[in-house]
């Protein structure tokens, strides 16, 4: 059952948790409007939609992105009020336990953890297809070109070779098809340029020269302009970053399976993405373990001091994610292994430091 003093730290844990919040997102809206005025007002981008299409679909990924960072600083900045205030040596002593004590903090910080999990992998990849609209509209395209000398294997023995393209006409110069049968070049094909008629879905290859090679017999077949199907669509030759960002948990789990059957080579880098999705929301609750038990003490500090000392925690916490994630995308180590390997240790750490904590 839910008692008054279930109540009362649940008031002050989630009081202090959204307040953090909302101070935290004043302060990113001011940096940033100071940052994207002269694009606002450049490319005349109405306040409604400044408002509405940008900030309110802006703010959601940042106050995820920092809330296990402002649910530890919650917990420990109103926790070291009641340890300095002694209501937590009057809670002991009028025979609550400690793990009785810890239940509204943890009923608090599943409530904060699901919310996070909801944000993740549902609600954010919906704003951040309405603010990478509004980014490509209003300030610049997130697209960007592959590399000069683009070559792509579309199956085994086809290769296709593109000098440059243009996304934004949708124009491949230099480009090139060659066939290989058991090693041997059986076909190929160079033309001028290759163009993209969204009409009708076909690509236009112009001024081509066509080598159709039969063991010791060759055919040359020269023309102006060829309408064809290519294995391959303009999004082939363009770097979408956002893509990911706006796929929500399903999709993205199928787009993950679709990329790994095709042997993609960034296919680690989804692997990671998927797995932290679902880690990420548990550190709300790791954290919330480690703050209880850091600020429970009274000490000399005071706030200061556990405010200090739970910072540092926390930045260690991130630092060590950043740094497992990276092993996995350009290491050997496992991307489940990597994204979980942050809350296991961290996890361990708080159960010490409650065996610590004064009960």
């Amino acid at each position: 059952m839910i008692k008054k003093i279930d109540i009362y730290i649940i008031k002050k844990f989630l009081g202090t948790f959204f307040y953090a919040i909302a101070l935290l997102s004043i302060i990113i809206v001011i940096f940033d409007i100071s940052e994207k005025v002269d694009d606002f007002i450049e490319r005349e981008a109405p306040i409604s939609e400044i408002i509405f299409s940008y900030y309110a679909n802006f703010l959601p990924f940042f106050i995820n992105l920092f809330s296990p960072l402002f649910t530890f600083i919650a917990v420990i900045f109103f926790t070291s009020k009641l340890a300095r205030n002694t209501e937590i040596i009057a809670i002991l002593s009028n025979g609550i336990s400690f793990w009785r004590f810890l239940r509204p903090y943890m009923i608090s910080a599943v409530f904060i953890a699901f919310l996070s999990f909801y944000l993740t992998n549902f609600l954010i990849p919906k704003t951040n297809v309405n603010l990478r609209d509004f980014e490509v509209k209003y300030l610049k395209s997130n697209q960007l070109l592959k590399d000069q000398n683009i070559h792509m294997q579309v199956r085994p023995g086809m290769f296709y070779y593109v000098e440059n393209y243009n996304n934004l006409t949708n124009i491949g110069r230099k480009f090139s098809i060659e066939n290989f049968t058991d090693g041997i070049l059986d076909y190929k094909l160079i033309a001028d340029k290759i163009v993209w008629d969204s009409l009708t879905n076909r690509w236009k290859i112009v001024n081509y020269y066509i080598r159709t090679i039969d063991g010791k017999n060759e055919t040359i077949t020269k023309g102006k302009e060829i309408d064809t199907s290519l294995s391959l669509v303009p999004k082939d030759f363009t770097i979408d970053v956002d893509d990911i960002k706006t796929m929500d948990y399903f999709q993205l789990r199928t787009f993950f399976n679709k990329e790994k059957l095709r042997g993609a080579e960034n296919v680690k880098f989804f692997e990671v993405e998927k797995y932290k999705r679902v880690s990420f929301p548990f550190a709300t609750i790791i954290l919330t373990i480690i703050g209880v038990s850091l600020s429970s003490r009274k000490t000399r500090g005071g706030v200061g001091m556990h405010l200090g000392l739970g910072i540092a925690i926390s930045f260690a916490f991130i630092l060590f994610m950043q740094i497992s994630t990276v092993f996995a995308t350009a290491g050997n180590l496992s991307p489940l292994i990597a994204v979980w390997i942050p809350n296991i240790l961290f996890f361990i750490l708080g159960l010490f430091l409650l065996k610590m904590a004064p009960k």
